[in-house]
């Protein structure tokens, strides 16, 4: 009778995981069929006449927000969740937008706002919490250092690098992403996204020749390099490690597909990528070169990547998605940019790739006339899918990163098609 009885109890359990699956994914599937997305439009050429009209109409969007930001003192998130506090990890995006803008036109009153908009996240600059300082401040403050030099600027780089590193753990060799009471069974989340936040350790170093913001950043990448990726150089968005004796626990999700095994979450694939590049590019090993490549192998040939190269929101879903994630793409056209100013032997294969991808992106189907898409740049971005989040929508940082890869591509477009 008890072997019974915990054999029924298992079965219900079982059972109710699997019913609590199908719903998930029930409910995430029937959002794509509504949803789906097929581009039809030819990509332009990136003409610079074109690439000047973008950023004219880039401007108009986001001076279009300004008044909102201005009155509230919250920034621009998607249209899904509207403006949001300087806590909110997107914070930084908006501000820095405008930099990225303003850098291009050079317009007196495009720095007048901001100017404003970056003083608005300054308070963050302290906070400890989570990793997301990076993008908070180095997205804002950082590009507005690069412009300005100003060294009350300056100043709140490195505090937010201080801050940064007080969440670095010397046995794991990594900086905690998330706190870990977030309902999941982790003890030191590590998610893929954090590779991007190392960028402002390096600049704090370079700021102040303090070589421990260096020394956090590698050893974090190492970390990462060693544990986050499995032999098809795909990762999991989340690594997880056991606070007492340092040692890799497991790998897990939170964006993506639920299967942690498997999941090749798109925008995640692209932050390595993004990261492994940028980290090359400050340290000068070429481990993280080759792992930069390795990844982009990964990206490039994918069966399930779409002939525009905007891929869907996991390339390894268990059934091929039809939301894209126009974020994942504007990520990976940035990184691709910088790629091809690094690899020697690849370059000019991510040149195009990066073409490639622009071209989608600056196209009808995925950039929005000023005036619509709530005064975002971009389109069919998707935010968390299966936590139902955000999808087919805007993004502020898809928006962010599209300019920055736009700008990096009009800097260096003439070197490869001499």
């Amino acid at each position: 009778m008890e072997i019974k009885k915990v054999v029924i109890g298992i079965s219900i359990i079982v059972l109710a995981a699997l019913i609590s699956s199908l719903y998930l994914y029930g409910s995430a599937n029937s959002q794509q069929k509504k949803k789906a997305f097929k581009p039809k439009s030819e990509s332009p050429a990136l003409s610079d006449a074109f690439i000047d009209e973008l950023f004219k109409k880039s401007t108009q969007h986001l001076e279009a927000m300004f008044p909102a930001v201005e009155k509230t003192g919250q920034l621009p998130r998607s249209v899904e969740r509207g403006l949001k506090p300087i806590s909110d990890w997107t914070s930084g995006f908006y501000p820095g937008s405008l930099w990225v803008a303003y850098a291009h036109s050079k317009d007196p009153d495009l720095l007048k706002k901001a100017e404003f908009a970056t003083q608005l996240v300054e308070d963050e600059k302290y906070n400890t919490k989570d990793h997301d300082i990076g993008f908070r401040i180095y997205c804002s403050y950082g590009e507005g250092y690069k412009l300005t030099k100003a060294p009350e600027y300056r100043d709140v780089i490195i505090q937010a690098a201080k801050s940064a590193i007080t969440r670095y753990d010397p046995k794991i060799g990594a900086i905690m992403s998330w706190e870990p009471n977030l309902g999941r069974d982790w003890q030191f989340p590590v998610i893929i996204d954090n590779m991007i936040n190392l960028e402002l350790l390096f600049a704090a170093t370079k700021l102040t020749g303090d070589d421990t913001f260096y020394n956090i950043a590698v050893k974090h990448a190492n970390t990462t390099l060693k544990y986050q990726y499995r032999e098809d150089f795909s990762c999991s968005h989340v690594i997880d490690f056991d606070t007492i004796t340092g040692d890799f626990r497991k790998r897990d999700w939170n964006n993506g597909n639920n299967d942690p095994e498997t999941a090749a979450w798109s925008r995640g694939q692209s932050w390595g990528l993004y990261g492994f590049a940028m980290t090359y590019r400050e340290t000068g090993d070429v481990k993280y070169l080759q792992h930069a490549e390795r990844i982009a192998n990964f990206i490039i040939n994918h069966p399930n990547m779409p002939e525009d190269m905007v891929p869907y929101w996991d390339y390894n879903a268990p059934e091929v998605p039809t939301l894209r994630d126009a974020s994942a793409a504007a990520i990976m056209a940035s990184a691709f940019v910088e790629l091809s100013t690094l690899s020697k032997v690849n370059g000019l294969k991510y040149f195009k790739m990066a073409e490639k991808i622009l071209k989608s992106l600056s196209s009808p189907e995925y950039f929005a006339e000023p005036g619509t898409n709530g005064n975002y740049l971009i389109k069919h971005a998707t935010g968390n899918f299966l936590k139902n989040s955000e999808l087919d929508g805007t993004l502020s940082y898809a928006d962010y990163y599209f300019l920055e890869a736009l700008t990096r591509y009009s800097h260096i477009k003439n070197k490869f098609k001499a």
